[in-house]
């Protein structure tokens, strides 16, 4: 039994929470269990000036933990002067996978900057910030479409990610922190709603793993993604 009781292929109750914010183009309140992030998309007419006068716009993200997010208190990394590797790691990852199903040529010379804060981690940070992430770019989207910026939302496909491992020998999928912290082994999967791979990051904690165990982390990685995509459309009010 997991330390949680869910099953091995069961995600944690899920929660996306949209229009959190009053002043962002879309935010969205991504939760994961206990792994709360709240993710909010602000537009800005410009783009970086590497992308001027090429009539596509960009999509880049930033992330980071308040100071009480975990068991004990973190300094804030303004406070030391300097991000870390693993902040940067991630804020990339999420760029990237919002990006990978956008049409860049679809929404003029404007950058979105996704900002993810997490308010409370248990594990999962990332996956949440990617999912809640996607949910705040379309709801700027959708605002841009209202005030007539847009004539259509320029997204190709959902995007969602989700974390497994190897836990106490068996593949798991959606880990928190009690499992993460000791499983055999650990990935992240950036998936899209119709199957499409994004990225996959994995790491063998102890013993490398064999390849079955790789393609049973994979089939798990399918089902939450599919799960994951149907909680978003419903917090868009989008048809399945």
């Amino acid at each position: 039994m997991r330390p949680s009781g869910r099953t091995p292929a069961s995600l944690r109750p899920i929660a996306l929470d949209i229009d959190v914010n009053k002043f962002a183009e879309g935010s969205c309140l991504a939760r994961f269990g206990d792994t709360h992030v709240l993710c909010t998309a602000s537009v800005e007419e410009s783009t970086p000036g590497w992308l001027r006068n090429t009539g596509k716009g960009w999509i880049t993200a930033e992330y980071g933990m308040l100071p009480r997010a975990t068991g004990s208190r973190m300094d804030r990394e303004a406070a030391r002067g300097r991000q870390s590797g693993r902040t940067q790691e991630i804020q990339r990852l999420i760029g990237r996978s919002l990006r990978a199903v956008a049409n860049l040529s679809g929404f003029g010379e404007r950058q979105i900057r996704i900002d993810c804060d997490v308010l409370q981690a248990d594990g999962g940070t990332r996956t949440a910030a990617v999912t809640g992430g996607y949910v705040a770019l379309y709801l700027a989207f959708r605002h841009m479409q209202e005030i007539g910026a847009l004539s259509a939302i320029p997204l190709t496909d959902q995007v969602a990610a989700v974390s497994c491992g190897i836990w106490e020998g068996q593949a798991v999928l959606d880990l928190d922190y009690a499992e993460d912290s000791t499983a055999q082994a650990d990935a992240n999967f950036v998936l899209t709603s119709h199957g499409g791979i994004v990225e996959v990051q994995m790491t063998a904690e102890q013993e490398p793993f064999p390849r079955v165990q790789f393609d049973a982390l994979f089939e798990l990685a399918e089902v939450g993604i599919r799960e994951l995509a149907a909680v978003q459309r419903r917090a868009l009010r989008l048809a399945d």
